[in-house]
């Protein structure tokens, strides 16, 4: 299991872990809804989220230790549960990172969120209006 899910796990506050695990599912149909939640992404959106998530949920496959598993499904069910349902999900522009959960990183988890922040400036290029045209 990677380290940054653990810390990830380890920073959640207790009540958000329990709204969690009261509706956690199981890691397959947990993966599918995640998938078909995507489907309301823009295509940048969905291209770039299907294959982190397709990604991390094989890295973390043949995970056996029950605390590893719980906080990795837990994140990815909040995670679900804040993309929004249905055709009104192309509006979704994610949200800001929570400062005390970025002070709690390690250099290698900083060191992803970058490489992925370079990932997705590439894709999401805001257009340039120029203003001098009529």
């Amino acid at each position: 299991m990677r380290a940054s899910v653990v810390k990830l796990a380890q920073s959640m506050s207790h009540k958000a872990l329990a709204d969690t695990s009261s509706s956690l599912l199981p890691p397959i149909p947990l993966y599918r809804r995640i998938l078909r939640s995507h489907r309301f992404l823009p295509a940048e959106m969905r291209s770039l989220g299907d294959d982190y998530i397709k990604a991390e949920f094989r890295r973390h496959q043949k995970v056996t230790n029950p605390v590893h598993v719980m906080g990795f499904l837990s994140q990815w069910k909040m995670y679900l549960d804040e993309i929004p349902a249905g055709p009104d999900g192309a509006k979704y522009r994610g949200q800001r990172l929570d400062p005390t959960k970025f002070e709690k990183m390690s250099d290698e988890q900083l060191g992803q969120l970058y490489e992925f922040m370079q990932a997705t400036k590439e894709v999401f290029q805001p257009t340039r209006v120029d203003n001098d045209k009529p």
